[in-house]
């Protein structure tokens, strides 16, 4: 399994209205720099009480751009909670999601978030 490794910048945007009581609706768009060069925009349904540190979201978001000199797109799927044991989050890149040179892409996205700034580490397999 190969991997890579970069920073990335992301605004989130949240929407007046939410799809249900209690679920708030978000819109992201990321830049992303490193081993993988650039842009994604996604949902995200989020829920709970982030303050206390008891919440939830999952996301789904369409990456774009140069993965270690391959040009495509795939989509990366993520879950995760917070609460009194700590965050725990799952990024997958969704299997059959890969478009031009990164068709059968697979593996998983670590994000890293210190001071505030958003690092990654994508591990991934090319069929």
């Amino acid at each position: 399994m190969a991997s890579v490794k970069g920073n990335f910048q992301v605004q989130m945007k949240k929407e007046t209205v939410g799809p249900m009581p209690g679920v708030q609706r978000y819109t992201m768009d990321k830049v992303w720099t490193g081993g993988f060069v650039g842009v994604s925009h996604g949902e995200m349904l989020a829920a709970g009480d982030p303050a206390k540190g008891e919440a939830g979201y999952v996301a789904m978001e369409r990456v774009e751009g140069v993965l270690e000199g391959r040009n495509g797109s795939f989509a990366l799927q993520h879950m995760a909670t917070m609460d009194r044991g700590g965050p725990k989050m799952r990024v997958e890149i969704v299997p059959g999601s890969g478009t031009e040179l990164l068709v059968g892409i697979a593996g998983a996205l670590e994000i890293l978030v210190e001071g505030g700034n958003h690092s990654y580490v994508l591990s991934y397999t090319l069929a």
